[in-house]
């Protein structure tokens, strides 16, 4: 059996790690589908533009440090609204969603670096964007079942 040693350099401290080519044979079918995947989301209803700062933070963390701008121009780029909100701060994402059939919602979500970017941007409420006012606020965290009725709409008698 191969194996493959890796000096991994740490803050603290080196380490070894050591791979058999079984394992490595494994990460990269592992990468493989996720190579896939993702060009399979980029495809689907939402168009992002990101960076991989961030590993797995937390949905209300990623939320504060969001904003939700409605009124966008159906021609708008995912890079032009990045560029556009840049002025507030350090954009990580832009997700603009679009129906099934890739056609634009008209409304995007912006995720800034730091939770001061979107005071920054809320500023920006009702400025002009591609010839659009555009409606800028914090995004705010979806709750689960929120604003579901269990009943039929007709009060409570």
């Amino acid at each position: 059996v191969e194996y493959l040693a890796l000096l991994v350099p740490s803050h603290r401290f080196p380490r070894s790690i050591i791979f058999s080519m079984e394992d490595i044979q494994a990460l990269k079918a592992k990468i493989a589908k996720l190579e896939s995947e993702k060009a399979r989301l980029m495809k689907s209803d939402e168009v992002e533009m990101s960076t991989l700062d961030d590993v797995d933070p937390s949905k209300e963390e990623v939320d504060r440090r969001s904003i939700y701008v409605g009124q966008v121009d159906y021609e708008a780029e995912p890079a032009e609204l990045g560029q556009f909100f840049s002025q507030c701060g350090v954009v990580n994402r832009v997700t603009i969603l679009c129906t099934q059939d890739g056609k634009p919602k008209g409304f995007a979500y912006v995720e800034f670096t730091e939770e001061a970017a979107v005071w920054a941007a809320e500023r920006l409420d009702g400025h002009i964007f591609k010839g659009r006012n555009i409606k800028v606020c914090q995004k705010r965290t979806n709750v689960p079942h929120m604003g579901k009725s269990k009943g039929k709409g007709k009060g409570d008698g």
